[in-house]
């Protein structure tokens, strides 16, 4: 049996960050299904591995995390050599790194989220999409990713120049992203639209889709 388990559902874009952080690592580890529609995640014993009944929840032998961008910090710190390094080293590094991931959780992920909720999650459950939320969050898009091509001018990834957990993070919404009419506002920025290319091909990124 696997020392590490990752409680979660496969279409969650907080539990695949973690599954892309696994697989970077190539670490072994047990999934477990929770079903999100069964209300599962809302229930005993799963609000005892998170009691906001929110997945993922992680344990590797006796720790026991929540918080998606807590576990992948902790798979990149705890087994930082093994598998590729998702780590920019140096304090330093770590600060623009620790900017980085901050920026993808407040500024990126608020937005894009919703735009996956509008436009991917709704259609899946037979709503329908609010045009007017779509159009107003991809106005505040726009924003983050004009920072993003700048930013991108100045080093190949989002914190330095080899893949770290701030471009990993991005992952699970921007594959959902790229199935959508919102997938034009990477494509109309060229550095935006390699960077996505080059982080949804890796091996990991595909795994989990």
């Amino acid at each position: 049996m696997a020392a590490i388990k990752v409680f979660g559902h496969p279409a969650s874009t907080a539990t695949r960050r973690v599954l892309i952080a696994l697989h970077e690592k190539e670490l072994d580890f047990e999934f477990v299904h929770v079903e999100l529609k069964d209300g599962e995640h809302k229930k005993q014993p799963y609000l005892s591995r998170n009691p906001f009944g929110k997945v993922p929840a992680f344990e590797d032998g006796d720790l026991k995390l929540f918080e998606s961008r807590a576990i992948t910090q902790y798979i990149a710190h705890e087994y930082s050599d093994k598998g590729n390094q998702l780590l920019s080293l140096g304090s330093k590094n770590m600060a623009i790194m620790s900017m980085g991931m901050e920026i993808e959780a407040h500024e990126f992920d608020s937005v894009a989220s919703k735009l996956a909720w509008e436009q991917i999650f709704k259609v899946f459950y037979g709503m329908t999409t609010d045009q007017t939320v779509v159009e107003e969050e991809e106005a505040k898009l726009v924003k983050v990713l004009d920072n993003y091509e700048a930013r991108l001018g100045e080093s190949k990834y989002m914190a330095c120049d080899h893949f770290t957990l701030v471009d990993l993070h991005h992952i699970p919404v921007i594959q959902y992203l790229l199935a959508s009419p919102t997938k034009k506002l990477f494509d109309e920025r060229p550095r935006v639209s390699a960077w996505v290319a080059e982080i949804t091909a890796r091996p990991s990124s595909q795994k989990v889709l």
